[in-house]
């Protein structure tokens, strides 16, 4: 497979913009892990394997253990997340596919209840900047440099 265009050669001023966004979510009150899983999680839907493999190396380096990183497909029947893990997941899940059914009532309210609306705002853009990180790779066909 061979890369097409970069992207931030050719509109830099768009790339410095989804970088921005990235600085704002590092200064958000999410916690490393939750930022990780959410990447993974939508990359994992999305079939993003550029991202896939940046994100499971960062979450390994973040202290993410390889069980949960390898159980994040059947999350829901996992013991091994959290409720506010699994919450998020499920928010995750239904913003990437929100062309299907939208995010539900009941996921919304459950995340609001467990983080309040600040959190689930920081959240909600995590998930939307991953999901246009994923399609920048995909579009392009990145192909990621192990480090």
């Amino acid at each position: 497979m061979t890369t097409r265009i970069d992207i931030s050669q050719l509109e830099p001023k768009a790339f410095q913009t989804m970088l921005g966004l990235e600085g704002y979510l590092g200064e958000t009150d999410l916690t490393p892990t939750i930022k990780e899983l959410i990447k993974l999680k939508a990359s994992m839907i999305n079939k993003c394997a550029y991202c896939i493999q940046m994100h499971s190396e960062q979450a390994r380096k973040n202290g993410e253990t390889e069980q949960r990183i390898y159980a994040l497909p059947a999350w829901q029947e996992s013991p091994l997340f959290s409720d506010e893990e699994k919450a998020v997941l499920a928010l995750t899940e239904e913003v990437t596919h929100i062309s299907v059914a939208g995010v539900s009532d009941a996921t919304y309210e459950r995340c609001i209840e467990l983080f309040g609306e600040q959190k689930v705002a920081q959240l909600i853009m995590q998930v939307v900047t991953i999901n246009a990180w994923n399609r920048i790779a995909l579009a392009t066909k990145l192909v990621y440099e192990q480090s």
